[in-house]
């Protein structure tokens, strides 16, 4: 009996290392802040680990500069600027703890081991909205 009871005893300090391991990366995924600039230096925007929106800093003299178009494109483009920074920072974390051979930005992306064709949209059957030739009533 003893000898289960040192088995189960390194099992769960295995399961506590793991979980602070875990809880290690998650901290420093959490901290990931990347932000980038437009080349004026007027708008400044700031992602997470993720490229999720975490900060938006626009100058009054940006509205002067840009029209609203330019300064929606100067937006989006140091938006994919800093995701993309992000996403590596977060992938360099990330990836000591995930088993051999997994790609750490694909599990970041939400694709897994799919590819391309897997992730893109499928055409639905276009269904026609006449009810011209359908029968209500059952024979």
């Amino acid at each position: 009996m003893p000898e289960h009871r040192a088995q189960v005893d390194e099992l769960l300090a295995d399961y506590r290392r793991s979980r602070e391991h875990l809880a290690s990366v998650q901290r420093e995924l959490a901290a990931i802040k990347v932000s980038a600039s437009d080349q004026d230096g007027l708008i400044t925007v700031t992602v997470g680990p993720r490229g999720t929106l975490a900060g938006l800093v626009i100058s009054p003299a940006a509205y002067r500069r840009y029209q609203p178009a330019e300064l929606s494109e100067q937006i989006m483009r140091a938006t994919g600027e800093a995701t993309v920074r992000a996403l590596k920072a977060a992938s360099e974390v990330l990836a000591p703890a995930l088993p051999a051979g997994t790609d750490p930005q694909a599990l970041l992306l939400g694709t897994g081991d799919l590819d391309a064709e897997e992730i893109a949209p499928r055409r639905q059957p276009v269904e026609d909205d006449s009810f011209e030739n359908q029968s209500w009533v059952r024979s």
